[in-house]
């Protein structure tokens, strides 16, 4: 019986991430300073929970390296990204890349970076965390808009970075 429940486990799982890929997302790039210096990581996760007071969440897959040192900050940025910035994007979602290049346009705010090219550049403090299987959910705090740019925004689906257009208009 046991390897039944394995098999339908399994299943179940690989059909969450099949209806998830098909669910499109925003892309962000959450952004914090520790002794090592800045550190960050993409997320497709991040939405808005409250307006009074503004708060959104988020959530990372692990609790060690790039994550665990976010996740262990007292205050992050987190830069809701355009189209413009697909390379900044894809460099935070792979281990070992280069960050926080100057051709990026990453700023210093009192030591936290902050992306000033972003869509928008959100400075939080995170209230809470809640373990949830392998990630961690964080809801954080808004405690300045940092930048506000127009551009198109960036959209994850399906494994890939999309952009939005006048024709995908209904």
């Amino acid at each position: 019986m046991r390897g039944v429940a394995t098999s339908v486990i399994a299943d179940l799982a690989e059909q969450f991430k099949t209806a998830f890929r098909a669910h499109p997302a925003g892309v962000a790039v959450v952004a914090a300073r520790d002794a090592e210096g800045p550190v960050g990581l993409t997320a497709s996760s991040v939405s808005s929970v409250s307006v009074e007071p503004a708060a959104l969440v988020f959530s990372v897959t692990r609790a060690r390296g790039s994550a665990g040192r976010v996740l262990a900050a007292e205050e992050i940025t987190v830069n809701l990204l355009t189209t413009a910035d697909v390379g900044t994007a894809k460099s935070f979602a792979v281990s070992g890349a280069e960050r926080f290049t100057a051709a990026e346009q990453w700023r210093d705010l009192d030591g936290l970076p902050w992306l000033a090219s972003a869509g928008s550049a959100l400075r939080c403090r995170p209230i809470t965390t809640h373990r949830v299987g392998d990630s961690t959910v964080v809801v954080a705090e808004v405690l300045e808009v940092l930048a506000q740019n127009a551009g198109e925004p960036l959209v994850y689906h399906d494994r890939a970075f999309h952009r939005l257009s006048d024709d995908s208009l209904l």
